[in-house]
């Protein structure tokens, strides 16, 4: 089977470009191609569990997701986690090697790396009719083009024609572009067979002097000018968006609020994507600066740096204001990191994800943390263990999620498990799971994606109802997270091919032009 290739690459970090190849999956898949994404090496904090336990990054997930398949590490071989310090946690085809320099991985550990990029896109090309392929950053950062394994070096190696994207939200659109092409060699300018605009505000037709001027000047057609939008939930690449991250002043009456506490090191932030998508939820980040106030919820997220993240939430005074909610009685919830982040304290004796050794915790449950080398990911099945006053009447619910972590949680007296894991990369257990104290208002999981079960999710939402004097809300108003996506990835994909020029496309695609 003869697999065809097209790479996207952007002018700079946030362009767009893992949006747009998840619109790029979605009109091949569509249009009855087989098709697969691909990313050599992502940096990020928002990652996911494969089904035999790989660990990868979720933007990648999304686009495949979008292409009808079921996620590989094949698909992004590399992920590097930032740990800070100018390091990071390199995951090597779904498994961790180690905390690495910048230094030492450019300079050393990149060939281990590009052999495992060129076995694993070799692979796909076996399987798949499409690859639809994401750079990072720039191609024309010309201090790293000596040892970078994610742009026009894998452009090369799957001789794909390149998109070149630019982002005109941020102005000087037209400038990057030019300048991009300017600093690449001839050989790689030369892959280049499009420009794509990306979210344009206003009238297109004002913006045509400019299209012409970039095709002249360039000697590349403009594929597309694709509009701005924001009606459309496609998970993002590793923060937070703006129009989350801040306290806004949309709530509605008849909805209950839920605060995500935005962490320094915050990771897997797409948990709470689902929380959103609910008409009768008012969900809102607060970070530094932040005010806090008196939320229905508080959750805390995953983080990449635990102990690091408690200090933090002592110096910025977030801490102070969760402990003021939990004395009115509001209820918290940690996933992951911020379950650590619950207990009375957390030891890092072999500095695995910190240089501090040990640091209390908000003693919200009775519990230590212990970080030890050894990464735990698997995706699982779990049920209720113990319910509370958020979970009463879920006992019964089964839910599916993923683990990745690295340390070990000991209860004390104080608390019970919340759940009991009875199917854990596809063997059958029956292990405890996080933590849910006495009174059933503050619990804690190591399970990620929790909320992606729409029957627990309604479940817990119509709980915090309740909690208000309100009437839940009945199974009718359920919404399918699965259906949701799958709407979405759909319009992305109809609004996408509306604003490109689709006959181009397919003509680079098929090396015509």
């Amino acid at each position: 089977m003869s697999c065809k290739t097209i790479m996207v690459q952007g002018t700079a970090s946030h362009v767009g470009k893992s949006v747009l190849v998840a619109a790029l999956c979605r009109i091949f898949y569509r249009d009855g191609y087989k098709v697969a994404p691909f990313k050599s090496q992502n940096m990020a904090l928002n990652s996911f569990v494969t089904r035999d336990g790989g660990e990868m990054g979720r933007a990648t997930v999304v686009q495949a997701e979008a292409s009808g398949i079921e996620p590989t590490v094949d698909m992004n071989p590399v992920l590097l986690k930032p740990t800070g310090h100018a390091s990071s946690q390199v995951i090597l085809m779904g498994k961790p090697v180690g905390n690495k320099s910048a230094y030492l991985y450019h300079r050393e550990y990149v060939k281990e790396a590009w052999g495992a990029i060129c076995g694993a896109l070799d692979r796909l090309k076996k399987e798949y009719e499409m690859i639809v392929i994401e750079g990072a950053g720039s191609p024309a950062e010309v201090n790293l083009q000596e040892h970078e394994i994610v742009n026009m070096k894998v452009a090369r190696l799957a001789d794909a024609p390149v998109l070149l994207v630019a982002d005109i939200d941020k102005g000087g659109a037209l400038a990057s572009v030019v300048g991009t092409l300017e600093l690449l060699s001839p050989e790689d300018r030369e892959r280049v067979a499009g420009i794509i605009v990306n979210k344009f505000r206003g009238d297109i037709s004002l913006f045509q002097p400019a299209v012409e001027f970039l095709e002249k000047k360039t000697g590349k057609p403009v594929l597309g000018v694709i509009p701005y939008f924001k009606q459309l939930r496609i998970q993002e690449e590793d923060t937070v968006p703006n129009d989350r991250a801040n306290f806004a002043t949309n709530k509605k009456n008849d909805q209950v609020e839920v605060a995500v506490i935005h962490l320094q090191h915050i990771s897997n932030f797409t948990d709470f994507d689902p929380l959103g998508e609910e008409p009768d939820v008012y969900l809102r980040y607060v970070g530094k600066g932040g005010v806090l106030g008196n939320p229905d919820l508080v959750i805390l997220p995953g983080s990449k740096n635990t102990i690091e993240d408690i200090i933090y939430l002592n110096q910025s005074g977030l801490t102070k204001q969760i402990m003021s909610c939990t004395e009115q009685g509001t209820p918290v919830i940690g996933i992951c990191g911020g379950f650590q982040i619950l207990g009375k304290d957390l030891k890092d004796p072999d500095r695995v994800e910190s240089l501090i050794p040990v640091t209390e915790g908000l003693g919200l449950l009775d519990m230590k943390t212990v970080f030890n080398a050894e990464k735990v990911t698997n995706q699982v099945e779990a049920r209720m263990a113990n319910s509370g006053l958020l979970t009463r009447g879920l006992d019964e619910r089964y839910l599916t999620g993923y683990e990745i972590h690295m340390g070990r949680t000991e209860l004390g007296q104080g608390v019970k498990p919340a759940f009991t894991i009875w199917q854990r990369s596809g063997q059958t257990v029956a292990d405890p799971d996080g933590a849910i104290s006495t009174d059933g208002r503050v619990m804690g999981t190591y399970i990620h994606g929790i909320f992606d079960n729409d029957a627990f999710r309604r479940g817990l939402i119509n709980n915090l109802r309740r909690l208000k004097g309100w009437e839940p809300l009945d199974s009718a108003s359920q919404i399918s997270t699965w259906a949701q996506r799958q709407r979405d990835f759909d319009r992305l994909a109809e609004l996408v091919r509306g604003n490109i020029n689709s006959e181009l496309l397919y003509k680079i695609v098929n090396r015509e032009v």
